[in-house]
C-alpha cells in the first residue's frame, strides 16, 4: 500500500508541475497576442499573482470541497461553501496583489478594503473567473485520472479477490478428498490387507500431485488424467472384484489445459455418490475429448435413486465456481440425472 500511495503523489506531483505550467505559458502567450507592443514585467507579474491563487482555488475545491461535500452527495452545502470561497479566495487574491505586490513596481493610490469586500461586479470578472477557469480544466482532468485509477483499483481487488476465493476452493477439495482417501487406507489396515502398501504408494503420488501442481493456475490434461488413474486405482482397492466396472475413452488435445483437481473432484464425485452409497455394482463412464477449440470433459456414474437428489453438494457447487472464476461465463457445466445414471459434463476453452 506504501508503495502504491508513494507513487501516487508521485505522479500527482508530475501532473500538477506540467499542468500549471503549461496554464501559466499559455495565458502569457495570449497576452502576448493581445498587445501589440508586446509583454511587459508588469502584466507577467500580475499573470503570477493569478497563477498562485488559481492553484490554491483549484487545489482547494477540489481536495476540500469535493471530497469533503461533493463525493458524499451533500450537493446544497457544497454549493454554497464553493461560492462563499471563490468570494474569499477572490478577495484574498485581489488584497494580495493590491497591497503586496503592486507596491514593488508601481506607485498608486491603493483601494480600500471596503471597495475591495464590495466591489463584486470587479472581483467577478478579472479574479474569480480566472480562479474558476483554471479550476474547471483542473477539476476535470483530476476527475478522469481518478476514475482510471478507481477502475484500475478494482480490476487489481477483483483480480486479488479470485486468486484468494480459488485458494479457498482449493483448500475445501483437498482436505475433502485426502480425509476420504485416509479412510480408506485405515480400512485396509484393520484387516492387514496386502492393499495397503500399493495403497499408500498411490495416495503419495496424489499427494505430490496436489502439493507441487494443485497451486498453479493450470495443468495439462494429461496430468490431471495420471492423477486420476492413481485415483481410480486407489479407490479400487476397497472394492471386490466385480464390484466396479470402469471405462475410459481419451482423446483430447495434447495442448489443453485446466485448473488442477477439476476433473479429479467430478470423478471423486462420482465414486462418493455412486460406489459408495451402493451395495451393487457401480458402472463409471469417463469421457475426455476435444470439440473443436474446446476440452470435454463428461462422466457419468450409476447411483441409487433416492441419492439423485444428493449430487448437487459442496463438489459440484465449488466446480461451478471455480470454472466461473477461471474462464467467467465462457465454459458449459451440465448435469444430469436419467435412469438412475447421475452425469456431469464440463466444456472449457482448450487453453486459459
Amino acid at each position: 500500500m506504501k508503495l502504491r500511495s508513494d507513487h501516487y503523489i508521485k505522479r500527482n506531483a508530475f501532473f500538477q508541475l506540467f499542468f500549471w505550467t503549461a496554464l501559466f505559458l499559455f495565458g502569457t502567450a495570449r497576452n502576448y497576442g493581445a498587445h501589440d507592443e508586446g509583454i511587459s514585467t508588469d502584466i507577467i507579474i500580475y499573470n503570477i499573482c493569478h497563477w498562485i491563487f488559481q492553484i490554491i482555488g483549484a487545489n482547494f475545491i477540489y481536495y476540500i470541497l469535493f471530497r469533503n461535500f461533493f463525493d458524499r452527495k451533500k450537493y446544497v452545502l457544497f454549493s454554497l461553501v464553493l461560492i462563499v470561497s471563490l468570494y474569499l479566495i477572490s478577495v484574498i487574491n485581489r488584497i494580495f496583489i493590491i497591497y503586496i505586490a503592486e507596491p514593488f513596481f508601481i506607485n498608486e493610490p491603493q483601494d480600500s478594503l471596503l471597495s475591495i469586500f464590495t466591489d463584486i461586479g470587479y472581483l467577478l470578472t478579472c479574479y474569480t473567473f480566472p480562479i474558476i477557469s483554471g479550476a474547471f480544466i483542473f477539476i476535470a482532468v483530476m476527475f478522469v485520472i481518478r476514475y482510471t485509477d478507481e477502475k484500475e483499483t478494482s480490476i487489481q481487488l477483483q483480480k486479488e479477490k479470485a486468486e484468494l476465493e480459488l485458494k479457498s476452493l482449493k483448500s475445501q477439495l483437498n482436505p475433502h478428498f485426502l480425509f476420504n482417501t485416509l479412510n480408506n487406507i485405515y480400512s485396509l489396515s484393520l484387516s492387514n490387507s496386502e492393499k495397503t502398501s500399493e495403497s499408500i504408494s498411490r495416495l503419495s503420488d496424489i499427494l505430490d500431485y496436489i502439493l507441487y501442481k494443485g497451486s498453479r493456475k493450470e495443468v495439462f490434461v494429461s496430468e490431471e488424467l495420471s492423477v486420476i488413474d492413481h485415483y481410480i486405482g486407489l479407490e479400487s482397492l476397497r472394492y471386490n472384484e466385480g464390484r466396479l466396472k470402469i471405462s475410459k475413452t481419451i482423446h483430447f488435445d495434447p495442448t489443453a489445459l485446466i485448473p488442477p483437481l477439476l476433473y479429479l473432484t467430478l470423478v471423486e464425485n462420482a465414486f462418493k455418490h455412486g460406489a459408495g452409497q451402493s451395495t451393487e455394482q457401480t458402472e463409471i463412464k469417463i469421457d475426455v475429448s476435444s470439440d473443436g477449440p474446446c476440452s470435454v470433459f463428461r462422466i457419468e456414474n450409476t447411483c441409487e435413486g433416492h441419492e439423485n437428489t444428493n449430487h448437487e453438494g459442496i463438489g459440484l457447487k465449488n466446480i461451478e465456481r471455480q470454472l466461473r472464476l477461471y474462464y467467467h461465463d465462457d465454459f458449459t457445466l451440465k448435469v444430469s440425472t436419467k435412469n438412475n445414471i447421475f452425469g456431469v459434463e464440463i466444456k472449457t476453452p482448450v487453453t486459459v
